[in-house]
C-alpha cells in the first residue's frame, strides 16, 4: 500500500532516507543533501528538489510536473526504472549511471554532462541546452529531440534519433551503431571516429564532417555549406543536393547532384576505391 506525503517542505540532508512505496504530492525538498537516497517505489507529483542528489541509488521513480533547480545538481544517479514526465530540469550533470530510464516532455535549461553512461534510455519531446550531452550511453530510443550544445554524443552505441534539430558541434564522436532520420544537424566535425553511422533525410551543415568514419551510409540527404567532407571515411552516401567539398574518402560511393571541388591526394587514399558518380 502506497503511503502519502502533502504539501511538505522537507530541509536537513537524506531528508526521507530509504523509503519505499511512497507518493509525494507538492513537496518541497530544500536544503539538505540527497532526500530521497537508496529509496524505492517513489511517485513524485508537483515537487521540487533545490538541493543536491536527490535520487541516488534508487529504484521504480515516477516523476511528473517536478522541478530540479539550479542547486538540485547530479540529482539522479545509479537509479534504475525511472520515468520523469512534463519536468523542468534546470540542474546540470543529471541522470548518470541509470538503467531503464524515460523522459517525456522534458526541458533541460543547463544539461551540461547529463545523460552519462545510461542504458535502455528513451527520450521523447525532450529539449536540452548544454555541452557533453549523453556521453557513453547506449540502447537509445530519441523521437522529437531539439539540442543546442556541443560534443554531444561521444562514445553512444547503439542509438535511433528521430525528427531531431541538434546545434552540436563533434556530435557522435566514438560512437557506434547510430541510426539518425528526419532531422537537422549544424556543427563542425560531425561524427569523427564513429562506426556504423546512418544518416536517413536529413539535411547537414558541417566544416569537415563525416570523416574518420567506418561505414558511413547517408540516404536521400541535403549538405549544405558541408566542405571537406568524408575524410578517410568508408562511406554510401546518397546526396541529393550539391556537395561543395569532399577530401580524400577511403572508399565506397557517393552520389551527389554536383561536387563544387573533389580533393584526392594519392598518396593517401587510393583512388581507384571510391566511386564518385554526379547527376550532372
Amino acid at each position: 500500500m502506497q503511503n502519502e506525503i502533502h504539501q511538505q517542505f522537507l530541509t536537513g540532508e537524506r531528508a526521507l532516507f530509504s523509503s519505499e512505496d511512497l507518493t509525494i504530492y507538492d513537496t518541497i525538498f530544500d536544503d539538505g543533501e540527497s532526500p530521497l537516497k537508496e529509496s524505492s517505489n517513489i511517485s513524485l507529483y508537483d515537487c521540487m528538489f533545490r538541493w543536491k542528489y536527490p535520487l541516488w541509488y534508487c529504484n521504480h521513480i515516477h516523476a511528473e510536473r517536478t522541478t530540479w533547480f539550479e542547486m538540485a545538481r547530479a540529482g539522479v544517479w545509479y537509479t534504475d526504472d525511472i520515468s520523469v514526465e512534463d519536468c523542468v530540469i534546470e540542474a546540470p550533470k543529471n541522470f548518470r549511471r541509470c538503467k531503464g530510464l524515460t523522459l517525456d516532455r522534458v526541458s533541460f535549461a543547463n544539461a551540461a554532462e547529463t545523460l552519462w553512461s545510461c542504458t535502455d534510455v528513451s527520450l521523447r519531446h525532450v529539449y536540452a541546452k548544454g555541452d557533453y550531452f549523453a556521453m557513453n550511453s547506449s540502447n537509445m530510443e530519441i523521437e522529437d529531440f531539439t539540442l543546442v550544445g556541443n560534443y554531444s554524443f561521444d562514445g553512444v552505441k547503439n542509438a535511433e534519433i528521430r525528427n531531431a534539430k541538434m546545434l552540436s558541434k563533434d556530435a557522435f564522436w566514438n560512437s557506434e551503431n547510430i541510426t539518425v532520420r528526419d532531422s537537422f544537424i549544424t556543427g563542425e566535425y560531425l561524427g569523427w571516429n564513429a562506426k556504423n553511422l546512418t544518416l536517413i533525410n536529413c539535411t547537414i551543415e558541417s566544416l569537415q564532417g563525416m570523416c574518420y568514419i567506418d561505414n558511413l551510409v547517408m540516404r536521400n540527404c541535403k549538405l549544405i555549406n558541408t566542405t571537406l567532407a568524408f575524410e578517410y571515411s568508408t562511406v554510401d552516401a546518397e546526396i541529393t543536393n550539391k556537395i561543395d567539398s569532399v577530401i580524400n574518402p577511403s572508399s565506397g560511393t557517393i552520389t551527389a547532384e554536383s561536387i563544387g571541388e573533389l580533393i584526392i591526394e594519392k598518396d593517401k587514399v587510393d583512388p581507384e576505391k571510391t566511386r564518385i558518380l554526379c547527376r550532372c
